[in-house]
């Protein structure tokens, strides 16, 4: 994974980052206001030897750096401790002792330094005393020659015993510091981790590659898309409708030698946008001009007249199974050429009912009727509804959410769709969060209309689904006069 890759992923999940920030803070607070206060002790040792001339100076000086070594060791000596503890009363044991002392020595020297850490301030210095006291006495006696006569080192103590005056630890801005810096490599690892395992598509690039399908589009996440779905009235110039648009324009491209004229829009899985979209399309097809046929085919969870505001009562199933005649149940909506087949009543078999040769001739009869035909279909992973429909169709548009769908979902999709030779025309990502960039730039160019379009009365799209209902078959729903082609139809 490259670099750009990782500081993505890193943007992505800030909020990883910054809640570990956070807690690794909150931690190292916690920790350093529950710290006891703790004080060192030290004391400076210098280790000599007499010396005849410069040459005996020299040799007597790299004994004694040997020596030091040695001394260090002895320093925390079980000895040296123990002789410590029998004649002070420091309310301390040997090994306790032992384990608050620490030693240092300066390379090229014969300065020896002992510290002893404490949380008592004067407990520390006065086992540093004893400590000193005792270690020069016990230095005599190791380096005394057998026959009683004086060694040839001499310790004598050059600085202290002294106890600092503050507390050596707990260091706040030290600690702070420290737990930032981890909080901070913390989260930025774990955020990464996060996005390595998280296995929702969440770009177009991804999709593309899952897909191996063209992008036509991306539909940027509109807040108001929930009480207004259509892009009429205020919506016709919000960034949604015109990737729309956008839309359409690669869609009526994407094989100008063989053009699709019968689409189906699926999804993989529910809950993707695939109605709206479909929805959408059809209108800015209509308004580019085309004569557009709008048909329901999600014959389980239809919702084409919901956002419409059209009656579904009577539709599809009812053609289909030979009740009524196509022509009879065509709506108009609105005053563009865009035509509307509900799905009608919830028939028992909807499988059966659109893979049978009634629906292959309506089909082919709607194909004539108009010049293009968009049919909202089922989500494929779902049931195989869709893929039934988008064998019949010239092509099928496949739909995801951003962050909601998993690659290998989106996968599957594509694979029911090739594994019946269905032309995959593109994908689309719905929901799309688009930068803010791109967001300025439409912002900059958007035509503002002085009045609500003509063909849509305005509050249209102001109404949810249910409230759109109400509105649009009272203002634009219609059941009106149908096309030529399809009154013929009927007949």
């Amino acid at each position: 994974m490259d670099l750009y890759r990782q500081l993505r992923l890193v943007r992505r999940h800030w909020w990883i980052v910054l809640v570990t920030l956070m807690v690794a803070l909150g931690v190292t607070a916690l920790v350093t206001v529950r710290a006891q206060p703790r004080y060192v002790a030290s004391v400076t040792f210098f280790v000599t030897t007499p010396s005849q001339g410069v040459t005996d100076a020299y040799q007597g000086g790299l004994f004694l750096q040997q020596r030091v070594k040695s001394y260090a060791e002895l320093l925390t000596s079980d000895r040296l401790a123990q002789a410590a503890v029998a004649d002070n009363q420091l309310g301390l044991t040997a090994e306790e002792i032992q384990s608050r002392i620490s030693t240092s020595t300066e390379a090229g020297t014969v300065l020896l330094r002992a510290s002893v850490t404490d949380t008592d301030q004067t407990r520390a210095l006065r086992v540093t005393e004893a400590l000193s006291a005792k270690f020069v006495e016990l230095v005599q006696k190791v380096e005394t020659k057998p026959d009683g006569s004086a060694g040839p080192i001499k310790i004598e103590v050059v600085s202290g015993p002294r106890v600092s005056a503050t507390p050596v630890s707990p260091q706040p801005v030290r600690n702070t510091a420290i737990g930032a810096l981890l909080g901070l490599l913390a989260g930025v690892g774990l955020a990464i981790l996060r996005g390595m395992a998280d296995v929702r598509l969440r770009d177009a690039a991804g999709l593309q590659r899952v897909t191996g399908s063209p992008l036509l589009g991306e539909i940027p996440l509109d807040s108001s898309a929930r009480s207004a779905p259509l892009i009429v009235g205020d919506a016709a110039a919000s960034a949604r409708a015109e990737a729309v648009r956008k839309l359409r324009t690669n869609l009526r491209f994407v094989d100008v030698h063989e053009p699709a004229r019968v689409i189906a829009v699926t999804s993989a899985l529910q809950g993707e946008g695939k109605t709206t979209l479909s929805c959408n399309l059809a209108i800015a097809l209509a308004e580019a001009g085309w004569r557009v046929l709008l048909v329901d085919a999600d014959l389980r969870r239809p919702k084409v007249g919901d956002y419409l505001g059209i009656d579904s009562g009577v539709g599809l199933t009812d053609v289909l199974v030979g009740d009524v005649q196509v022509g009879d149940v065509v709506q108009r909506w609105g005053d563009k050429s865009l035509l509307v087949l509900p799905s009608g009543s919830t028939p028992p078999n909807p499988s059966e009912l659109l893979g049978s040769k009634a629906m292959s001739d309506l089909l082919v009869a709607l194909r004539e009727s108009a010049d293009i035909v968009i049919i909202d279909t089922a989500p494929l992973l779902a049931v195989t509804d869709g893929v039934v429909v988008a064998v019949q169709a010239d092509g099928a548009l496949l739909v995801t959410q951003q962050g909601r769908t998993s690659r290998a979902q989106v996968a599957a999709a594509a694979r029911a769709l090739h594994s019946v030779s269905v032309r995959l025309l593109g994908c689309v990502l719905n929901m799309a969060r688009v930068p803010k960039a791109e967001a300025y730039q439409y912002e900059a160019y958007r035509v503002v209309a002085a009045a609500a379009s003509p063909s849509v009365p305005a509050d249209r799209a102001s109404s949810g689904s249910g409230r759109h209902a109400e509105r649009a078959r009272a203002r634009a729903g219609e059941t009106g006069p149908q096309t030529q082609e399809l009154t013929r139809l009927s007949r």
